[in-house]
């Protein structure tokens, strides 16, 4: 429902790309290579997609207009345009002559926290004018109801005290009803003002003629009419306030101060003057500045903001830190690399925005039959008037059937009275506002709730898509896997043990800077192995790596090395290919001309994949694993986790990762979903229906996903499909129930059934239906998520 002007909550966007009018050649003119430039205005009364269509018609009517993109959660509009043609001042003009006032232009820079601000000015100016029209209009209802039951007042002086109370309501509270259905009228974009000025406006001129002709009075409706559409415009404001709280509290999140070293000194700095290379010193329930490396200390991490889990995790020197989680305990001090709208928290909004901007495509029909509501309702409206002042009498029977059970219903009234009621109803109960934000709301809360939980919807369309999936596919490295080499076996012959074993293959492998040699020292680490002294440290090859350790050659590498220094292993032949075949790396080690053990190295499975993936299957999905690695491996890996063989595609290239979804697609037409972290599956994730980056991993999986995992865990895939789905289950209930009580509800006010009152407040419910039942989501997702865990 609502007025143009009004609606401060909201979450739906629409990028419209129109030609500028310009010469398509760059270089047809001298200012031709001048880049475009970029204006973001804040309209506050873009409540809807009904609205946002509205003020991108009137946007394109400027020439010069590129880009434009709505997204009414923030009611900001951005535009991209030549300077050569036109400016941000033009452009505020045409929103303005479709009805819709600007509050603020701003160039590219966002002002997060001035939105914010400026939006509580919005909801309080709203606020405060339903109370200045509530005190008169609750008068009027007594004095009403004092009149026709109890005590009657003499006409005239009735009537002149109900429209001295009813002027201010009418012409100052609504005011910017009517101006804005004014300019939208003159600018050939009829908004949802005009049907509320025109519910509102002629019954309180028609009731001025009262002092000069004995009739009905109609004023009282015309205030009450303006009253609850002001009462309906804040409470939907706060409403969506409610469902758009996310970005709230991720605004609310960050430091806003720093404590770091200059000139060996402590100094407490804005966060806004931290720049990449500043020491921040964190203390204990401190709150890190922003994003950057531990160099100093250790501590546990509330990085609850970020990836959704409650257990703080264990951070040293080396590790990474966002920006806005909380150091537990000890003293730390971290080096700033990324600052301002680099940091982690700025693109977490960022992309919580974009889904809240994001279009669905099964809106796209709502909003073409939406664009030509509010003229439908005014020639609805017209012939209501017209066939009900001329043929009154034939639809007398109507009435008198209605007013059997619906006690407002009066059949005995002339035909022009019932050709009044019978219009107004029809124009103050039309509601497209409910269309337009039953999208958007949807969209705010079920982001908000990913955003909370490190599950972050960047698509409308991928919530869409994410129906249809049935089969997804998981890269290994680092999906399915942790993505890191760690020891898993150690095997000692006869004459060592597995510590001596191990502490040879550490100190020889302490000199190599591999992946696996680190993850042999680290496990020597964390079992507490003493390791001795490398001497004479050599690297050989495609074989290993050899040294002397107290005296003793010790190599370690593959059975080649061996082979090359004829030294015997067939009595741990059989162990080297059992951990082989496995799908880990296994290694022997040599001392001395005889072969002391065996080492394996594997990339571990996450504890949660195997849980993940039955669960998968359970939704109904079909995983497919697909990895750059051996068959061996990967079918090992496969088996951990319960992927038959046959779902596993091994030995793939980045290249032939996209050729992989593609034949997926291609197979009966599948809609594929893709979950990958690294680099090489940016391509992959672009080419599936829906992209999932998982782990935060790389930047260019993160832009090439239509949703982001925070966290590396394969869960939250889950929880990803299962908010997808309950968010679309929302938007389709929503878009339901809108279209269902404009069907209804018009029809019955045309046939005269329903008292222009009682349509103003059924307008007023079913916008608030539509939020509620947006709201309503974050408990059904909690429902399902404590239900699966």
């Amino acid at each position: 429902m609502m007025m143009a002007d009004e609606q401060a909550g909201g979450g739906q966007s629409d990028n419209a790309k129109k030609q500028s009018g310009t010469s398509a050649d760059p270089d047809a003119s001298p200012s031709a290579g001048k880049a475009q430039e970029e204006a973001r205005l804040t309209v506050p009364g873009m409540g809807s997609d009904h609205c946002a269509g509205l003020v991108r018609k009137s946007i394109e009517r400027v020439g010069g207009v590129g880009e434009i993109s709505t997204n009414i959660s923030s009611h900001r509009v951005r535009v991209r345009f030549d300077g050569n043609e036109t400016d941000a001042d033009e452009i505020k003009a045409a929103v303005e002559r479709g009805g819709y006032k600007v509050t603020h232009i701003a160039g590219e820079t966002d002002d997060a926290e001035g939105d914010e601000a400026r939006e509580e000015q919005y909801v309080e100016r709203a606020r405060r004018l339903f109370v200045i029209a509530a005190i008169p209009t609750a008068v009027i209802m007594v004095l009403m109801m004092v009149h026709m039951f109890w005590i009657e007042m003499p006409r005239l002086w009735y009537l002149a005290i109900i429209a001295v109370l009813a002027f201010p309501v009418v012409f100052i509270t609504g005011r910017d009803t009517h101006v804005s259905a004014w300019r939208s009228l003159k600018n050939r974009t009829a908004n949802m003002d005009v049907l509320i000025s025109m519910g509102s406006l002629p019954p309180y001129l028609i009731g001025i003629v009262g002092f000069f002709t004995p009739m009905t009075s109609f004023i009282e409706m015309a205030a009450t009419i303006m009253t609850f559409h002001l009462i309906g415009r804040y409470l939907e404001n706060r409403s969506k306030g409610r469902a758009s709280q996310a970005i709230k509290r991720l605004l609310t999140l960050g430091a806003k101060t720093a404590v770091v070293e200059r000139d060996g000194d402590e100094v407490e700095v804005s966060v806004d003057e931290l720049q990449p290379g500043d020491v921040m010193i964190v203390k204990p329930g401190q709150k890190i500045p922003t994003d950057g490396e531990i160099v100093e200390g250790t501590s546990h991490v509330d990085e609850s903001i970020a990836t959704g889990e409650s257990v703080p995790v264990e951070k040293g020197k080396g590790d990474t830190v966002f920006g806005a989680t909380i150091n537990s305990e000890g003293l730390l001090k971290v080096k700033a690399t990324r600052v301002g709208r680099d940091t982690f928290l700025s693109q977490v909004i960022k992309l919580v925005e974009e889904a809240q901007g994001s279009k669905v495509p099964i809106q796209a029909f709502a909003d073409r039959v939406t664009s030509y509501f509010v003229p439908a309702v005014l020639l609805i409206a017209l012939a209501s008037f017209t066939a009900w002042l001329f043929f009154a009498e034939s639809l007398r029977p109507i009435l008198h059937w209605g007013a059997a059970f619906l006690p407002w219903v009066n059949p005995e009234l002339p035909a022009i009275l019932l050709a009044l009621l019978a219009a107004i109803a029809v124009l103050v109960i039309a509601c497209p506002c409910a269309l337009g934000l039953a999208t958007p709301t949807a969209l705010m809360v079920g982001s908000g709730i990913g955003a909370e939980r490190g599950v972050l919807l960047r698509s409308g369309e991928a919530i869409q898509t994410m129906k249809d999936i049935r089969t997804i596919v998981l890269d290994k490295t680092g999906t399915i896997t942790k993505g890191e080499p760690k020891l898993t076996d150690v095997y000692a012959t006869d004459g060592f043990d597995e510590g001596e074993v191990l502490a040879m293959a550490a100190s020889v492998e302490a000199g190599s800077e591999h992946p696996i040699a680190r993850a042999v020292v680290d496990a020597a680490k964390e079992r507490d192995v003493e390791v001795p002294k490398v001497e004479q440290f050599k690297s050989i090859t495609a074989r290993g790596v050899q040294g002397r350790v107290d005296g003793r050659t010790v190599r370690v590498g593959t059975a080649r090395l061996a082979d090359e220094n004829y030294i015997s292993y067939e009595h741990v032949a059989a162990k080297l290919r059992e951990l082989e075949e496995q799908g880990k790396t296994a290694f022997l080690v040599l001392v001395d001309e005889s072969a002391a053990g065996v080492i394996a190295v594997a990339d571990t499975v996450k504890d949660d994949s195997k849980d993940a993936i039955a669960r998968l299957k359970k939704m109904g999905l079909h995983p497919i694993m697909i990895t750059g690695d051996n068959e061996r491996t990967a079918k090992a890996i496969a088996e951990q986790v319960g992927i038959p063989a046959e779902d596993v595609r091994a030995g793939v290239l980045p290249e032939g990762k996209v050729e992989a979804v593609r034949e997926l697609q291609s197979q009966s037409g599948e809609t594929v979903a893709m979950v990958g972290d690294g680099i090489n599956d940016a391509p992959a994730l672009k080419q599936a229906n829906v992209g999932i980056a998982i782990g935060a991993g790389a930047d260019v999986a993160i832009e090439a996903a239509d949703i982001t995992l925070v966290t590396g865990e394969l869960s939250k895939v889950v929880e990803a499909i299962e908010l997808s789905r309950e968010t679309f289950r929302k938007i389709v209930q929503n878009l339901f129930w809108a279209w269902f009580y404009n069907i209804v509800a018009i029809p019955i006010a045309a046939i005269g059934l329903l008292h222009p009152m009682i349509g103003v407040i059924a307008m007023t419910a079913s916008s608030l239906s539509v939020i509620g039942n947006s709201i309503l989501l974050r408990r059904r997702v909690s429902a399902s998520r404590s239900g699966s865990a």
